[in-house]
């Protein structure tokens, strides 16, 4: 019996204001859980129109565009697959592995994402997991989002699971992330404390509240400051969804690229036609949020060893920081 092709559909109407953006970038960061790979190949299968007509994957969006997106998906399969996708790994013993992940990879299968993501390609690379979670995510200790690059934990096993799951309730892991932000900070070193929340408006998306959702602490410390952005590196007390893009959205300083919490805005340079036209080239190279989990540490659960790592930021970050400088 064949199986059955179900579809899911999306509208935009694009408002007055709206600055032109490559197509397949805009979905990419408009439709929940979908890469701009995955975007592309949509649109060379023609279930992308504009304005009723098909585009191509350069096409630029603009003020007044209806855009409908038809995606064919399948029900969810009963098991993840094994897919042969290149892993970063940079820590592995008996017990766990660490993994590079990169920006635009989904940690774990979800709707309409149930392949290319982090798990598949744990599941062709070993058969040690751990099975402490629910059954579509084997081995996840802890997640970063599709579009943050950086280091993750794996748990091989249940008892290393649980060890592991434990330091991080305990806010005893050591996590350091890069971000490039918009602006220069008034004191080199803070924090910035405040419950992170579900918005009102938005339920996709979070804020900072005074009464809902859960507390959220987060220090940062600036390395250098460019013209009109600072590269800082930031540690979690907590580790609550997007706590560090919405904190640094709060105190107004967004983190650069990011296209949910103000990042693509340009904040800076916009009344000047030089200043402007290279803050938009700057935006071209860095598609997504300029943030990079680069260090991890914690204590092995089975050697107490006290293991620490780090990781290169990746080329469109690197080449971020090059353009600053220039």
């Amino acid at each position: 019996m064949p199986k059955i092709v179900t579809e899911k559909k999306f509208k935009f109407d694009l408002p007055e204001g709206k600055k032109k953006e490559r197509i397949d970038i805009f979905l990419a960061n408009s439709v929940e859980n979908a890469t701009r790979s995955r975007i592309q190949k949509l649109i060379k299968a023609n279930c992308v129109t504009v304005n009723g007509k098909i585009v191509k994957a350069n096409y630029l969006v603009c003020p007044g565009d209806k855009i409908d997106v038809t995606i064919p998906t399948q029900p969810r399969p009963e098991k993840n697959e094994p897919e042969d996708i290149p892993l970063d790994i940079v820590y592995e013993d008996d017990y766990l592995l660490v993994v590079n992940k990169p920006a635009g990879m989904v940690a774990h299968p979800s709707f309409g994402n149930y392949t290319g993501t982090l798990v598949n390609a744990l599941l062709y690379y070993t058969k040690k997991l751990s099975g402490l979670n629910e059954p579509g995510r084997p081995g996840i200790v802890h997640r970063i989002d599709k579009d943050t690059s950086g280091l993750l934990l794996i748990a091989k096993d249940e008892a290393t699971h649980a060890l592991l799951a434990k330091q991080f309730s305990s806010h005893t892991i050591e996590r350091e992330y890069w971000a490039v932000c918009w602006g220069i900070f008034k004191d080199r070193k803070g924090e910035v404390i405040g419950n992170v929340a579900r918005s009102t408006k938005d339920r996709k998306v979070f804020a900072v509240s005074k009464t809902e959702g859960k507390y959220a602490h987060t220090f940062y410390e600036v390395i250098k400051e460019f013209e009109f952005a600072s590269l800082i590196k930031l540690r979690l007390k907590t580790g609550r969804t997007h706590q560090i893009r919405v904190h640094m959205a709060h105190i107004k300083h967004p983190i650069f690229g990011d296209p949910v919490y103000g990042g693509r805005k340009i904040m800076y340079g916009s009344d000047l036609a030089k200043m402007k036209s290279r803050v938009e080239n700057l935006l071209q190279i860095m598609q997504r949020q300029a943030l990079h989990a680069k260090t991890l540490g914690f204590i092995h659960p089975h050697t107490k060893e006290k293991i620490s790592l780090d990781s290169e930021p990746p080329e469109d970050f690197q080449l971020l920081l090059k353009k600053l400088e220039d």
